[in-house]
C-alpha cells in the first residue's frame, strides 16, 4: 500500500469529514482514496482495482457521505427510500464495511445500516424503518428485505459493489441483476475488485456510464507491504511446521488459510494437541459461533485463528502480522486476497 504525495485537505472533503479523519488518526490518503475521491465527489462511475488493505471503504465512503448531506434537502421523503446501497460478499466484511461507515458519518445526520444473512430479520427491519442514507447488505439478505417491502431501491443515488470479483466468484450474479432490475438507471455506480479479467471488466461497463478507471496496483498483484516466505515441508508434517512456527517465532496471531471446511476444524485439533490455543470459522458455522472465534481471535484468547477463503472475507484484525497459506489456494486472485488480510491500510 502506498501513501499518497497529497494530504486529505486537498480531495474536496468538507472541513467536518477532515476533523472526523483527524480524530480517527488518517494521515495521508492512499492511493486508491487519492485518484476515487475526487471522482466520487463528481458524480461520476468508478471502476477501481484495488486490493483488500488499500483503504477502498475511505475512498467510496467518505465521498459518498458528503454528497448525501449536501444534497439531502433535495430528497422527497419516504420511509423505504435507501439513498446509497453497498453490496458485499460476506457478513463479515458487511460489518466491518458498516462499522467504517458508521465512525465516518459520526457528527452527521447520515443514517448507516447493515443487513446480512444469519441473524433475525426482525432487528434489520426496525432499522430500516424510515429508511437509509447507506444501507450496507449481502445480495441474499437485500433481496428477502425487497421481498418483505421494507425497502425501496427505484430512488437509490449511489450503488458500491465492493470486492466485486468475489461476489462473481461466489455465485451473486443472478442476485445481483434482480437487484439492478428494481433500480433507476440513474444512478451513480462504484465498482471495487482486488482482481479483473475480462469477464468482470464485461460485466462492469455493463452496470456503468463512461466510468473513469482506476489500477492503483499492477494487475493481480500483492500488496507492497507484505513479507513473503515460502516452507518446503512435506505433507504429513504440515501441521507439525506450524507449530513449531508459532511457538518458536512467539506468534500471537495468525491467520492460516485451508482450502476445506473439515480441513479447519482438523487443524484446530492437531494444533490443541500441540498446546496452542485454535479456533476456527467455515461456512457451516453459525454466525453467533464465527463471531465468537473472530473474537476471541482478536481479544489473544486463541493464537490461531483457521478459516477457509469464504469464511474469512472481511476479516479486519488491526496489526495482524502472520498469515499463513497451510493449503494453496486454485487461483491467484484467491491468494492476493489471503495475503491482503495483513498489510492492510489500518483505514
Amino acid at each position: 500500500m502506498s501513501e499518497s504525495t497529497k494530504s486529505f485537505n486537498q480531495l474536496g472533503l468538507s472541513e467536518h469529514l477532515l476533523a472526523t479523519l483527524s480524530e480517527l488518526n488518517f494521515t495521508a490518503p492512499t492511493s486508491v482514496q487519492e485518484q476515487a475521491i475526487p471522482l466520487v465527489l463528481e458524480g461520476k462511475d468508478v471502476l477501481a482495482g484495488a486490493q483488500t488493505g488499500t483503504g477502498k471503504t475511505a475512498a467510496f465512503g467518505l465521498p459518498i457521505i458528503q454528497r448525501l448531506i449536501e444534497t439531502k434537502d433535495n430528497v422527497i421523503p419516504n420511509p423505504k427510500l435507501v439513498r446509497a446501497l453497498v453490496l458485499v460478499p460476506t457478513r463479515e466484511l458487511a460489518q466491518q464495511v458498516f462499522d467504517n461507515l458508521t465512525s465516518y458519518a459520526k457528527g452527521t445526520d447520515i443514517k448507516v445500516v447493515v443487513a446480512y444473512g444469519g441473524v433475525s430479520m426482525k432487528v434489520q427491519t426496525d432499522n430500516l424503518r424510515g429508511g437509509a442514507d447507506i444501507l450496507v447488505a449481502t445480495p441474499g439478505r437485500l433481496i428477502d428485505h425487497m421481498f418483505t417491502r421494507n425497502i425501496m431501491l427505484s430512488q437509490t443515488e449511489v450503488l458500491v459493489l465492493d470486492e466485486a470479483d468475489r461476489m462473481l466468484d461466489m455465485g451473486f450474479m443472478p442476485d445481483i441483476k434482480r437487484i439492478l432490475s428494481r433500480m433507476n438507471e440513474v444512478r451513480q455506480t462504484l465498482f471495487f475488485s482486488a482482481t479483473f479479467d475480462n469477464k468482470i471488466k464485461a460485466i462492469a461497463h455493463r452496470m456503468m456510464q463512461k466510468p473513469s478507471e482506476i489500477q492503483v496496483t499492477p494487475k493481480n498483484s500483492t500488496a507492497e507491504t507484505v513479507t513473503q516466505m515460502v516452507y518446503p515441508v512435506d505433507k504429513s508434517r504440515k501441521s507439525e511446521l506450524l507449530a513449531y512456527l508459532i511457538g518458536s517465532k512467539n506468534w500471537q496471531q495468525v491467520l492460516v488459510f485451508t482450502k476445506t471446511k473439515q480441513g479447519t476444524d482438523a487443524l484446530v485439533k492437531e494444533l490443541k494437541l500441540d498446546g496452542i490455543k485454535a479456533a476456527s470459522i467455515n461456512g457451516d458455522k453459525s454466525q453467533g459461533a464465527r463471531q465468537k472465534a473472530l473474537d476471541d481471535f482478536k481479544s489473544g484468547k486463541v493464537r490461531a485463528l483457521i478459516a477457509t477463503d469464504v469464511a474469512a472475507r472481511g476479516i479486519d484484525i488491526q496489526q495482524l502480522e502472520q498469515v499463513v497459506n497451510y493449503d494453496m489456494p486454485f487461483k491467484a486472485e484467491d491468494y492476493v486476497h489471503r495475503i491482503g488480510r495483513t498489510g492492510r491500510a489500518g483505514n
